[in-house]
């Protein structure tokens, strides 16, 4: 349960937290936040302190409707961030939310480490291809179509079936270009509603059958604060609650807004499991 992080192994056998860190106008819960360079790298350093272990930026939001943006504007928004979080932090790992190649390509080279595809190379035909070739850890995810089309397509036959099918497959073809760490995640939210993102958390274990780690991204998502009849800015406890039920259930990483919190949860999860 390790991946080569550019020569750094990070071991995955203890849960690990994934801080969000992004970097668009129009994301669900924090979009627009982070308006300049200093605002991100005081967010980045009190993640940090926070625990954190993995920093994950992203410059296209990917939220059901979202505008599509171009490859130029989404490393516009990237690059000078980028660029001085690996100059303040040079020991900390990160993450690139991308699913295109070019934007990937250019975030490897100023010193990234992880691509984060939320289409597991579907939207871009050279993303395996360029992963191998850098031999980068790569967290594919479990999705319909795209961000502008994924909420119309939720039609399923057996939801866990056909998730763990999906990454059968994409893992195959990543294995074939010579991608040797993988990471799955199960997209909650992604092509999903409410009730599916629900029976998808409570049946993870089912993708434990692929041997791989499993990210869950659920922090401050509307399978919460629909069902609790609030808004994602008060969202925090149930995120809490539910990266519990992914951590009992086989999770590896958590990817959040809230390092210190999930941290909290992950400490107290092996507390359990201790015993």
């Amino acid at each position: 349960m390790t991946i080569n992080c550019k020569g750094y192994l990070l071991d995955l056998s203890a849960p690990k937290v994934m801080g969000v860190l992004n970097l668009t106008p129009d994301s669900f819960y924090d979009g627009g936040k982070f308006k300049t360079n200093k605002e991100a790298l005081e967010q980045v350093e009190k993640n940090i302190q926070d625990g954190m272990d993995i920093l994950d930026i992203g410059a296209y939001s990917s939220r059901p409707g979202a505008d599509d943006i171009s490859e130029e504007e989404e490393v516009r928004r990237q690059a000078s961030v980028l660029q001085q979080v690996t100059k303040e932090f040079p020991e900390l790992i990160i993450s690139i939310d991308t699913f295109r190649s070019q934007v990937a390509k250019e975030s490897l080279d100023q010193g990234a480490h992880i691509i984060n595809d939320i289409s597991a190379g579907k939207l871009d035909d050279k993303m395996l291809d360029l992963v191998a070739s850098y031999q980068v850890p790569y967290i594919m995810m479990h999705m319909r179509g795209t961000p502008q089309t994924m909420k119309e397509l939720t039609d399923y036959d057996n939801l866990v079936k056909e998730v763990v099918f999906y990454f059968s497959e994409r893992i195959s073809e990543a294995r074939k270009k010579g991608i040797n760490d993988l990471i799955i995640d199960p997209g909650f939210g992604f092509a999903k509603n409410t009730p599916q993102n629900f029976e998808l958390l409570n049946h993870l274990k089912a993708l434990k059958n692929l041997a791989l780690p499993i990210l869950t991204g659920v922090s401050r998502k509307s399978m919460i604060y629909k069902s609790l009849s609030i808004d994602a800015q008060n969202a925090l406890n149930g995120t809490t609650a539910l990266n519990m039920a992914a951590l009992m259930n086989g999770s590896s990483i958590l990817r959040v807004h809230d390092v210190l919190e999930a941290k909290q949860c992950v400490t107290l999860h092996q507390k359990l499991t201790e015993h």
